[in-house]
């Protein structure tokens, strides 16, 4: 167990930050597979944005790797063009 105050801090803090990186990751890949899910290219297209922007959100918190976040995006952007 922790010995000192600062560690007992970081621990409480380090569960916060767990859980709240696991909701937003949660959050946002139900939100890539509702847009994967979609057919109708309005749709698509006005889901896309915020999307890509939660997906640059992960990233930018290193939640998810930079170049994973680029390859979602990447193949997102393709499935929304193709549509």
């Amino acid at each position: 167990m922790a010995n000192h105050k600062s560690a007992l801090k970081r621990i409480r803090s380090n569960e916060a930050k767990r859980l709240r990186n696991k909701y937003q990751h949660k959050t946002t890949r139900n939100a890539i597979k509702k847009l994967r899910e979609t057919t109708a290219k309005q749709d698509a297209e006005s889901l896309f944005p915020s999307v890509i922007s939660m997906i640059d959100k992960l990233a930018k918190n290193n939640v998810i790797h930079a170049n994973k976040a680029a390859n979602l995006k990447s193949g997102l952007a393709k499935h929304v063009a193709a549509l």
